[in-house]
């Protein structure tokens, strides 16, 4: 794929991209990851098979807890083991003393019932040393809500346990070339349950969340590069910035009230910040280059963006107050799509060493003195975005020949497939 910076380079519109017929294939694969932190073991979570009522709740039991298994190993905070025997309220303190034997720190169990056309997921969780309940709490939903009632409910456990944000009621929304246009789709943080969200029947680009909920992307369906808003709560979707030359949106301010956007309104294509209330556009870069995907610092603060003013594209970083402007990379061949972490630490961004070299994911700190490689020698690396906690970064890339869907942790480890979809997918990003 062409970089979305060379595309303003050259022309300042974007290439139509072909593709084929999507499908989502069934995820099997669980990503375990690592169990222990040096020499210390993660603290366990028996986890026997959660009660069922009916034959009816029986799958949906099932189905909770594999979903919630997956979720607390993923979250890298606990060991599972379901080496202990099957759960008894009524004998919760020989139950306890089973599965402190088995090595668990917390036992998990679960039960589901079912009256038309609500399940009702009961949850709890014991500490097994102190022998006291940690965690109790009931979720009610129809059978297509399962899977984001046990997310939910895996989330609420890693903050009852361990007082950190759980990531598994996320998602990632991503553009994809199947249908032979491109369209955004959503799909949850653990690949599954993709859902399609545009009929533009063009290019549709860039999905861009925001806090509330809200998806901002760039689309052509007006034979205009222009920034549309999709509302997934009331399934509107309408025009933000229509009609004004080339509109690549970059990121939605932390506020919700603004978006950083890139435009070819003044004689190069540079940075604006579009007022969600008012309406206002104000250009914040005008120098003799091309500015463009800029992307908000966490407090709102500061921006970050491409551009080519000292020759090759390198990445800067902006004071939105002041304008102040220092770049934090200046020895790259190409640098392209820099997305600052939810920590404010790092900023992860699609570099090439060289004309020679492949696109690879780098991040780089504050100072710009420190530069980490997390990707090499496994084809084109492209549009890194961050998970909401700072830990996982997802990515695509064409190391299984074409461009796929990939998650990784943030040092670059465990990288592993999202989701196996039909056509390549660009341009993700990950939700709050």
């Amino acid at each position: 794929m062409k970089k979305l910076f060379s595309l303003l380079l050259i022309a300042g519109v974007l290439i139509t991209f072909a593709g084929r017929v999507m499908a989502a294939q069934p995820k099997t694969d669980v990503y375990i990851g690592i169990t222990s932190v040096g020499d210390k073991r993660l603290p366990a979570i028996g986890m026997p098979p959660f009660r069922y009522t009916d034959e009816k709740a029986q799958p949906a039991a099932v189905l909770v807890h594999d979903v919630m298994r997956a979720d607390l190993l993923f979250a890298r905070y606990f060991d599972v083991t379901e080496d202990g025997p099957a759960f008894n309220s009524q004998h919760l303190s020989q139950q306890l003393n089973q599965w402190g034997a088995a090595h668990a720190s917390y036992l998990l169990a679960g039960d589901i019932t079912y009256a038309a056309p609500y399940f009702t997921i009961k949850i709890y969780v014991y500490d097994i040393s102190t022998r006291t309940s940690v965690f109790a709490k009931a979720f009610k939903g129809t059978e297509s809500s399962l899977r984001r009632l046990a997310h939910i409910a895996s989330d609420q456990i890693v903050s009852a346990l361990m007082g950190k944000r759980g990531i598994a009621d996320t998602k990632i929304a991503f553009a994809n070339n199947s249908t032979r246009h491109k369209e955004i789709y959503v799909v949850d943080y653990d690949g599954e349950n993709l859902q399609k969200l545009t009929n533009d029947k063009s290019i549709a680009i860039l999905p861009r969340w925001s806090k509330d909920g809200k998806i901002f992307y760039t689309t052509y369906k007006y034979k205009n590069p222009d920034i549309f808003a999709i509302d997934l709560r009331a399934g509107k979707i309408a025009p933000v910035i229509i009609r004004g030359g080339l509109s690549l949106i970059g990121g939605v301010s932390p506020d919700g009230k603004a978006l950083a956007f890139t435009s070819s309104g003044g004689t190069n294509p540079s940075i604006y910040i579009y007022n969600l209330e008012t309406h206002a556009k104000t250009r914040i870069t005008n120098k003799a280059s091309v500015d463009g995907s800029p992307s908000y610092s966490p407090d709102g603060k500061y921006i970050t963006f491409v551009s080519n003013r000292a020759g090759n594209p390198q990445i800067y970083v902006m004071e939105l107050a002041t304008g102040e402007t220092r770049p934090l990379t200046k020895t790259f061949n190409w640098s392209d799509s820099p997305q600052w972490s939810p920590t404010g630490e790092w900023i992860v961004f699609t570099g090439r060493e060289s004309p020679y070299h492949p696109m690879d994911i780098f991040l780089v700190d504050l100072t710009g003195t420190q530069i980490r490689r997390l990707t090499t020698d496994a084809g084109s690396n492209e549009d890194p975005t961050w998970s909401p906690d700072g830990r996982f970064i997802a990515f695509t890339t064409t190391r299984n020949g074409k461009r796929q869907l990939y998650m990784m942790d943030m040092d670059g480890s465990a990288p592993h497939l999202l989701a196996d979809l039909k056509g390549d997918s660009f341009t993700p990003h990950w939700s709050f």
